[in-house]
């Protein structure tokens, strides 16, 4: 994709962005965009960080390492947001600024080990994902479980838990998928209650309900295909 066309793109996923936080009352500088770059090349990167995207979202390990010596030395953050096999939990705390799909306490730890080893003083950045769904085909701690993950997570000294994550069911009418999200909400506010602290991170929505997903509190999305186009397929 053209970078010109990646713009426009961005310039429409940019005023959908405003619209939704001005319908919720919200400034617009609360919400972060991800641009989901998984399957895309790194070219493509390049082209969406220099029309102004900052922060990429990729889905595995393997494939962000075959790119990455490309766009490495942009001044970008990386998240991995997609589920993270714990035999590659040592290479991922090394590649990524934040796991956004911490599901289970032993993948944490193992991060945590890892993350020993990163400069003084760097704390890798999580999310907890959780099952909101409870769909087969997805990952994430069940909600029921979240408050106790959420309790072991923030105690490991060399992880920063800063929220949580969701994928919702992929519905036609997004309203249906509304509820997912204010689900994830009650859940942030219910563990910011129990344990004592704040958890500033939801992040929640892709291109076709992000809107919805800023309604009911997201302060970052995740939006690849509205960016770039309908992805190739993954190699």
């Amino acid at each position: 994709m053209a970078q010109t066309a990646i713009q426009e793109n961005l310039l429409r996923v940019q005023q959908r962005i405003a619209n939704a936080a001005n319908r919720a009352g919200r400034s617009v500088e609360e919400i972060t965009l991800i641009a989901v770059s998984k399957t895309q090349p790194a070219e493509a990167i390049r082209e969406a960080f220099d029309v102004g995207l900052r922060h990429f979202g990729e889905n595995r390990v393997q494939e962000w390492e075959g790119k990455r010596g490309d766009v490495a030395h942009l001044s970008a953050t990386w998240h991995l947001i997609g589920h993270l096999q714990s035999n590659k939990a040592a290479r991922a705390a090394n590649l990524f600024h934040s796991v956004d799909s911490i599901d289970d306490f032993a993948l944490a730890q193992k991060l945590d080990r890892a993350s020993s080893a990163l400069p003084t003083g760097h704390r890798l950045r999580v999310l907890l994902e959780v099952h909101i769904g409870h769909e087969t085909t997805k990952s994430g701690v069940c909600e029921a479980d979240a408050t106790a993950l959420a309790e072991k997570v923030i105690a490991l000294q060399h992880l920063e838990l800063a929220g949580l994550m969701c994928i919702p069911p992929l519905l036609e009418n997004i309203e249906e998928v509304r509820p997912y999200f204010a689900r994830l909400r009650s859940l942030r506010e219910q563990l910011e209650l129990r344990l004592g602290r704040k958890f500033p991170v939801l992040s929640m929505g892709m291109s076709h309900d992000f809107e919805v997903a800023i309604l009911e509190g997201a302060t970052e999305v995740r939006v690849g295909t509205a960016l770039f186009g309908t992805r190739s397929p993954a190699r």
